[in-house]
């Protein structure tokens, strides 16, 4: 799930572009972490890396629309809540491996499944545009300088008048 936080973190940079360390220092999570999501996430055309002395990372314009369980479901391998789950998904069946003794009669399985479905459905409710507001009290939350439009003045020099 982190790398729906990730996507938050660029989302709200004003600047377009962040580091691995700045993205690391804000949620204080390992860069090494950070940088097998930057992997997935380029992957998935879903974040941009811009090499060299300035670059850095930023979201792809459509990623913005994805949707939270667009995101989960991409980048999380493992949905089984409970071990029966792992076998089958989570879609019935069959005694796991390790085998549960009440398996073939049990009805929490389908309570889980249920539970699962409806979380994954909230997650589809929202996107990651979204969720990226209001940007600048995230922004300052996660330690992200604001970028300060200067304002360019016409230079007249003392003495003269305009």
């Amino acid at each position: 799930m982190r790398c729906a936080f990730f996507s938050i973190y660029l989302s709200v940079c004003p600047s377009g572009l962040s580091t691995i360390q700045e993205i690391s220092d804000a949620y204080g999570i390992s860069k090494n972490h950070l940088m097998k999501i930057v992997q997935q996430l380029g992957e998935l055309g879903w974040v941009e890396t811009v090499r060299g002395r300035n670059g850095g990372l930023k979201i792809a314009e459509r990623s913005s629309e994805l949707t939270i369980g667009d995101v989960v479901r991409k980048t999380e391998s493992d949905f089984a809540l409970v071990d029966c789950f792992s076998h089958d998904n989570g879609a019935g069946g069959g005694q796991s491996q390790g085998g549960c003794v009440i398996e073939s009669h049990c009805r929490l399985k389908g309570v889980f499944a249920a539970a699962r479905d409806a979380f994954l459905a909230e997650l589809d409710k929202h996107t990651v545009g979204e969720l990226a507001k209001p940007a600048n009290e995230l922004a300052r939350m996660l330690g992200i300088v604001p970028i300060i439009p200067v304002t360019a003045y016409a230079y007249a020099p003392s003495g003269t008048t305009g």
